[in-house]
């Protein structure tokens, strides 16, 4: 019994690569966005090409697959000039945050982790929120704000999910639900995307 668990555990993590799914995000949009997703050390980022590197970067923090979700979320919202900026010219506020400033970036964080439930949930993953501000002097309602993303995520099914998140979703439903090859994935992914183009 103690043997099958740890299969079973091995198996799940193996399912979820970061391999795999920085193929598919350089399979999807390498090319038509020259972006590349790339694992990072504590702190996500987003650099846009320079002389050192000749592609934009999408880092996402410590190996973590939610994460390397997350920021794909916002990349996938930030429009093409947002894209010429560091971390899209956002000033990121940490842990310590008032009631002012938490309800600012909770209202910011609507949108992408509408899309990362959604990614997550396309995966066959469980989609955890993220709220946290420790040291904040107020006191963070999770519930809620899971509510406003759950429902920003179904207004995104509803209305139909932003181009390059649109395109992003159909790779990860393609390889993950219903078990098509990377290659196979990565092609129904840039079709959308070149059928969007040709609208």
């Amino acid at each position: 019994m103690h043997h099958e668990s740890i299969n079973m555990v091995t198996h799940e993590k193996e399912r979820w690569s970061l391999d795999d799914i920085r193929a598919l995000f350089d399979g999807v949009f390498l090319e038509q966005f020259q972006t590349r997703l790339v694992k990072g050390g504590d702190e996500p980022l987003y650099r846009p090409a320079s002389a050192e590197f000749p592609y934009h970067q999408v880092i996402f923090a410590r190996g973590y697959f939610a994460s390397a979700l997350h920021e794909i979320s916002h990349w996938c919202i930030a429009g093409e000039k947002r894209r010429q900026l560091e971390d899209y010219g956002y000033w990121y506020l940490p842990d310590g945050r008032n009631a002012e400033q938490q309800q600012a970036f909770e209202r910011a964080e609507i949108a992408p982790q509408a899309l990362e439930r959604l990614f997550a949930h396309a995966c066959g993953r469980t989609f955890h929120v993220s709220v946290d501000n420790l040291g904040g002097e107020v006191e963070v309602d999770r519930d809620a704000f899971a509510a406003k993303v759950a429902a920003r995520a179904q207004t995104y099914l509803y209305e139909g999910l932003p181009l390059r998140a649109n395109a992003f979703h159909t790779a990860l439903e393609h390889y993950y639900q219903k078990h098509a090859s990377l290659d196979d994935a990565i092609d129904k992914g840039r079709a959308q995307l070149a059928a969007c183009a040709a609208v």
